[in-house]
């Protein structure tokens, strides 16, 4: 039976206090990325947060994070997680909404 892969990973060089991490997340790409740096650099406990993508062939983005005053970046990135939850539920919700309501322009094509 083989490993599974996880979702996300430390890499190497991380400070101990974890207020300066790379981590490493499968399975994603630049749309969770740029999502997530976003959402994270809303916290003004952030010092600086980038992701990159290391190749097209690699399914898995680097993110970034370094924490002002020894702070926990695994604090950050949960919280951010949360958020961006928060707001795609929000999201879906306006455009069911909008769905039921009939809030939304209709295009026939003429032949």
């Amino acid at each position: 039976m083989s490993e599974a892969t996880p979702k996300i990973k430390i890499m190497k060089g991380a400070a101990p206090d974890l207020s300066a991490v790379t981590y490493q997340i499968f399975d994603e790409t630049h749309t969770m990325g740029n999502a997530l740096r976003w959402m994270i650099m809303k916290n003004p406990k952030v010092q600086f947060c980038g992701y990159s993508v290391p190749h097209p062939s690699e399914n898995l983005i680097q993110l970034r994070i370094q924490m002002f005053d020894g702070l926990s970046s695994l604090n950050a990135l949960l919280e951010a997680l949360d958020n961006l939850d928060g707001v795609c539920e929000s999201v879906e919700e306006r455009y069911l909404t909008s769905l039921r309501e009939g809030r939304y322009e209709r295009w026939e094509e003429k032949s």
